[in-house]
């Protein structure tokens, strides 16, 4: 494992010790992704691999409502806080300087690079992929694909470059709550699985049990191994 902060971003790589494998990219919240690595681990030693066989890259340290949003939105709520709408701008420290400088320590050369991310980062997950053509397959995990204006964004736009594969999922409580906004996740998420299928693309669409904060770790694990194969 080895640490970093470049920009102010905290950085984790974790390194498989086989070459010429895949980059995870993930974004999360707080952390340093230590509780997925070791679900990932898990699955790993269950299958009698040494490793996960992946190179997990962890961001964390972000201006999580302005860096995982693609444009600015008010607040869900009276006293919560606005969405800065900064994605495009953090995505290009992503793709000049915190992955390339990642690749100085991975054996080999990258099989794929792949881009996944939980709740809002799940949303720039996606988002990621309309505005740059650096990854290869995506995961949005419990994504916020409620966010106002994205579904519109999502089908009227092109991929900058179309994904291998899209890894979609959700709680199966998530859309049970009081807000207008929120309680269109599934719908939205069901949609864009619908979407992505028709555009020839391998999606895959899982529902998971609980609310949107259960099992993130081991959720965040689901969603990397389905794209890492």
């Amino acid at each position: 494992m080895r640490k970093d902060i470049i920009a102010g971003k905290s950085i984790t790589l974790y390194t498989s010790s086989r070459p010429d494998r895949p980059l995870m990219v993930l974004n999360t919240h707080s952390g340093d992704g230590g509780g997925v690595w070791e679900e990932l681990s898990k699955k790993a030693d269950a299958a009698g691999y040494c490793d996960p066989g992946i190179n997990l890259l962890v961001v964390s340290g972000l201006d999580w409502n302005c860096d995982m949003t693609p444009w600015p939105c008010p607040p869900l709520y009276r006293k919560g806080e606005a969405f800065g709408g900064g994605a495009d701008e953090y995505l290009k420290l992503l793709v000049s300087e915190i992955i390339p400088s990642a690749k100085a320590y991975i054996s080999g050369e990258l099989s794929k690079t792949c881009i996944a991310g939980y709740s809002l980062a799940g949303l720039f997950a996606l988002y990621a992929t309309y505005r740059c053509d650096a990854f290869d397959r995506a995961a949005s995990i419990s994504g916020s694909l409620w966010f106002p204006g994205f579904m519109e964004f999502a089908k009227e736009r092109d991929l900058k470059k179309a994904p291998e594969k899209i890894y979609l999922s959700l709680g199966d409580r998530e859309a049970k709550t009081r807000n207008p906004l929120m309680q269109k996740v599934q719908e939205n998420t069901e949609a864009l699985a619908e979407y992505y299928g028709q555009l020839g693309i391998d999606v895959e669409f899982e529902m998971n049990p609980g609310n949107h904060f259960r099992d993130v770790e081991l959720r965040c694990a689901k969603g990397i191994a389905a794209i890492s194969d």
